[in-house]
């Protein structure tokens, strides 16, 4: 029963940290960056575009753009993700449809970029250290990343480039200037607060079931692990999983454990640098494992 209280209770705060992650992204988006035409990165920045050239909602443009992006996000990242994402993409849309009616705090461009991208940055960072999202780009890169030698920070980073060459174009090259110092502060603090989305980290599992345990995390995340056996001094033979992920994977990781072994003891490492491919699924390591099957 204590169990069942405990996992209660960190869904709880989990959806009360997304929501309050989502209303300062909000803030940040139509307080300060949107008066002062400077844009996010993403898919908000292309929602951001498409509204101050056609004056749509911006609230229904992140919805409905984000769209098939979320799909390929719950395809390779799970159900969960997706319950995730929609809550935080949900609270974002009806904070964004609040705050459009809110006078901008400051018309001073450069308290906007400072200020606006610190609190953006650090809603979406609360948002993805509780494994959500609120733009699709970074399931796309994750997808991208694992099919390419790309790394998730690359493919977002070449996706902004994009869009701040447009806005450039189209809104002047002061906007899109600002617009990028805007982005370098954003990704400053989401580092900061949930410790980057592109790095790695590498997971120690101490379990019973490791096999069950490997399959599932092959099944949900696409990463491989490696089984290392092990004797604890009290629990005796047991099995370590090794595996390497990245930052927005982490929470899935937490409750595919949680569902396969709740006695599992889990540590998460940071990693410096990685030489390989073991990080990534492979149409290779897929056919090695349905010959083990």
């Amino acid at each position: 029963m204590s169990r069942i209280k405990n996992k209660t209770g960190r869904y709880v705060i989990t959806f009360i940290m997304l929501l309050i992650g989502s209303f300062v992204a909000a803030a940040a988006l139509e307080c300060f960056l949107i008066p002062n035409t400077i844009l996010d990165g993403g898919i908000t920045g292309i929602s951001i575009i498409i509204h101050k050239l056609f004056g749509i909602p911006l609230w229904l443009l992140v919805i409905t753009i984000n769209i098939p992006f979320v799909y390929v996000g719950y395809r390779n990242l799970g159900k969960s993700f997706l319950i995730r994402t929609l809550f935080s993409m949900g609270c974002f849309a009806l904070f964004l449809s609040y705050f459009e009616l809110v006078e901008a705090f400051t018309e001073e461009i450069l308290l906007a970029t400072v200020f606006g991208g610190a609190l953006y940055g650090l809603g979406v960072g609360i948002i993805i250290h509780f494994g959500g999202c609120i733009d699709g780009t970074e399931s796309v890169a994750i997808v991208i990343s694992k099919k390419t030698s790309f790394s998730v920070g690359q493919v977002v980073l070449f996706f902004n480039i994009i869009i701040f060459g447009v806005a450039g174009f189209l809104f002047g090259l002061d906007r899109a200037l600002y617009s990028l110092l805007t982005y370098v502060i954003t990704f400053k603090v989401i580092d900061f607060v949930s410790e980057g989305l592109e790095q790695a980290k590498a997971a120690l599992i101490v379990t019973d079931k490791g096999t069950d345990l490997s399959r599932e995390i092959y099944k949900r995340l696409g990463r491989t692990t490696t089984t290392i056996r092990g004797k604890g001094l009290i629990s005796g033979e047991k099995e370590v999983l090794y595996c390497v992920l990245t930052r927005l994977e982490v929470y899935e990781l937490n409750r595919i454990v949680e569902d396969m072994d709740e006695s599992a003891f889990v540590t998460i490492l940071d990693v410096s640098d990685i030489i390989g491919t073991h990080i990534k699924s492979t149409k290779r390591e897929k056919e090695l494992l349905k010959k083990k099957r």
